[in-house]
């Protein structure tokens, strides 16, 4: 039994595990941030373009048995509206890292060959005087 705790405490404290976690709490959240942006302004906007057309309703009765077919092209659509959106933040989240690095990369100056050159000489000079 002591073993097997042990084993569990290990599994638990990997990294996977717990990055694997922290993404679906994060993803969750993130997940009804999106659910709101679609539901509350972009299917709005969308039905304005279209002229307030709703799938949802559309369906066919055969024999006793009705397909509702609109629903399942609205889903089509609010899936791509979902994915839309989550490519244009990952694309704006990942152009501001890279502003970032950018910035970082500019902050540390490579030094130029010459100065390369003289602080070697320098250190040349100094080993000699040093030796004497």
């Amino acid at each position: 039994m002591k073993k097997n705790i042990e084993e569990f405490k290990k599994f638990i404290a990997r990294g996977n595990v717990i990055d694997l976690a922290v993404g679906v709490i994060i993803g969750g959240a993130f997940s009804s941030i999106v659910t709101s942006l679609v539901d509350n302004i972009l299917t709005p906007i969308l039905g304005l373009v279209l002229g307030g057309v709703d799938f949802s309703s559309l369906s066919i009765t055969f024999r006793d048995t009705k397909i509702e077919y609109g629903a399942f092209i609205q889903s089509i659509i609010d899936f791509l509206i979902i994915a839309i959106c989550i490519f244009t933040i990952v694309k704006i989240i990942n152009k501001i890292i890279h502003i970032k690095k950018k910035e970082e990369e500019k902050v540390v100056p490579k030094k130029s060959e010459e100065v390369l050159l003289l602080e070697e000489i320098r250190d040349l000079l100094k080993s000699e005087m040093d030796k004497k």
